[in-house]
């Protein structure tokens, strides 16, 4: 029997509240059509717990790659909470929200993947890192404006980032 891809992604979309139209979830696999990468840099990030060992400085730098079906997926390299050097790699979808005008959208996104990097006295700081890889799933809101765009990340209950990009 195989895979219910078309319910799956309903079932997704009714729990974390996002429209999803009987086309899109017909549009499974997505299409490995390349329509635009966007590179993202880390603007703000505060820490929800004012712990003297959070670092505010991610220094992230990150790639995305969109296809004409709003799937992305990227990589991203980064200073962690405590200053370790830490990638996660993910894929994930973009849900617009409003287009206020032709060139501004207001969109959702919502990301899964694995983190690595979090190690030592800090590798039970996020939860399952138990080999040294964790899975994450980070949602966001953001922003476009022709080919710039900014997204107000949410990572879990430890805090907040915000991040700058363009379009390419």
């Amino acid at each position: 029997m195989p895979f219910p891809w078309k319910a799956t992604i309903f079932a997704i979309a009714a729990l974390t509240g996002f429209p999803v139209s009987a086309e899109e979830a017909s549009s499974w696999p997505p299409a490995a059509k390349l329509d635009h990468v966007l590179v993202q840099t880390s603007l703000y990030t505060r820490h929800y717990d004012r712990d003297p060992e959070h670092t505010n400085q991610q220094n992230l730098i990150s790639v995305e790659f969109h296809n004409p079906q709003r799937w992305l997926a990227g990589a991203a390299w980064f200073r962690n909470s405590f200053n370790q050097p830490t990638w996660y790699w993910y894929a994930g979808r973009e849900f617009p929200l409003w287009k206020p005008t032709e060139n501004t959208l207001v969109r959702a996104k919502l990301t899964g993947g694995l983190l690595r990097g979090y190690k030592d006295e800090y590798r039970d700081k996020i939860p399952f890192n138990h080999s040294g890889i964790a899975p994450a799933v980070l949602p966001s809101i953001g922003m476009q404006w022709g080919r710039v765009e900014s997204d107000l990340i949410l990572f879990g209950a430890a805090g907040l980032m915000v991040t700058g990009g363009v379009r390419f």
